[in-house]
């Protein structure tokens, strides 16, 4: 029996190193150590207490700690992340977003259950429930002043290229339309309170917007996110004919850069310190007084270190400050310098590094037209 083990062991080593297995097959986490022996397919710890929600189609045992006999152990071996891969996301449409190992529960969740539950990606041509261009539905919208949500209708059309949302379920005319080339899409959970919780941002007047939503039904929520990446997508297509496809799909939705609170000081770097949130959206840095304020108190514009952008640790040369939390950031721009502090030193090096992300970036000749827009604010 012991040597029988051995041999399992030997032989689950070696499956377990094939390079197809070296990373989660949900979320691409480095390293998994758990695996599905009636999928075939190596996971993380995190993706395997999803898969311990879907017992029908998937049971997990660990690599490291569990027994596995050798039917099990060859059952790995004939399949593995490749097999499941092309069988599991033969037909994954382009569009729809592959959660990795940061993002949120929820979104992980939803495209595991996708995949091996409802077999959504099997079949080509199957009609997935945002893929005729439309979508339409109730969703719970947060008050811009006083805080609560309520239910509201949203629309969105592919052929008009926007999104919509009624006041009232029965309106003919939209409270707001929403270009579809300025909207973004990210889940917030934390900051929302709520584990389905989507913010929608756009720009209004050259200036961000936020939106915040959620739907009890997680599927539906992420349903509406893919469906936003979809209309984006064919958007895209039109407008951009030449461009490949890896490139448009960069112009999708995205994640914030970074957020989070700091301090900051006004222009003539003498007044008060005062604490806003921060958000870091790519060239955009937003402030705010709350984190679920609908507009931002002030933007600044990021641009790159070859057109005289740079961030730096302390304080300008000359310049004194009175502030409560120490670890200072200076960001350099053209017109002039942006002073903020940190609580702790590992918020200055996660914010530095964010910041310094943005700047050894080249500008595209869209950024551009923002920069000078920025320049031309009063």
């Amino acid at each position: 029996m012991a040597a029988k083990n051995n041999r399992n062991g030997t032989a689950l080593k070696e499956v377990w190193r094939r390079e197809e297995n070296s990373l989660c097959a949900d979320c691409g986490k480095p390293d998994p150590d758990w695996a599905s022996y009636t999928l075939g397919v190596f996971i993380c710890l995190d993706c395997s207490r999803i898969h311990c929600n879907i017992p029908s189609v998937s049971k997990v045992k660990s690599l490291r700690m569990d027994r596995w006999d050798e039917a099990q152990v060859q059952f790995l071996a004939q399949h593995g992340n490749a097999v499941a891969k092309a069988t599991y996301e033969a037909h994954v449409p382009i569009y729809y977003y592959h959660p990795v190992h940061t993002d949120c529960q929820l979104q992980r969740e939803q495209w595991i259950q996708a995949k091996y539950l409802q077999k959504e990606f099997m079949e080509p041509g199957k009609q997935l429930p945002f893929s005729n261009g439309v979508k339409e539905g109730i969703l719970w919208k947060r008050g811009r002043d006083n805080g609560q949500y309520f239910p509201r209708r949203f629309l969105l059309s592919e052929r008009e290229g926007c999104l919509k949302y009624f006041t009232k379920q029965d309106a003919k005319e939209p409270k707001i339309v929403i270009k579809i080339d300025t909207i973004n899409a990210t889940f917030q959970p934390e900051k929302i309170g709520h584990p389905n919780g989507l913010q929608i941002t756009y720009l209004k007047d050259n200036r961000t917007r936020n939106i915040f939503l959620y739907h009890e039904d997680g599927k539906e929520i992420v349903d509406w996110f893919n469906a936003i990446r979809a209309v984006l997508f064919h958007y895209l297509k039109v407008a951009f004919p030449v461009a490949s496809d890896k490139e448009l799909m960069s112009r999708l939705t995205r994640n914030f850069l970074k957020e989070g609170y700091m301090e900051k000081t006004g222009p003539r770097q003498k007044e008060p310190f005062k604490k806003r949130w921060f958000t870091l959206d790519h060239r955009r840095l937003m402030y705010f007084k709350d984190p679920l304020d609908a507009f931002a108190k002030g933007e600044v514009f990021v641009g790159s270190g070859e057109n005289g952008y740079s961030v730096k640790q302390g304080l300008p040369v000359g310049v004194q400050g009175s502030f409560t939390w120490p670890f200072v950031i200076t960001i350099v721009t053209p017109g002039r310098d942006y002073l903020f502090t940190c609580e702790t030193e590992r918020d200055r090096q996660e914010w530095v590094a964010a910041f310094s992300r943005v700047i050894e970036q080249p500008m595209t000749p869209q950024e551009y037209a923002v920069e000078a827009y920025f320049k031309l604010k009063p």
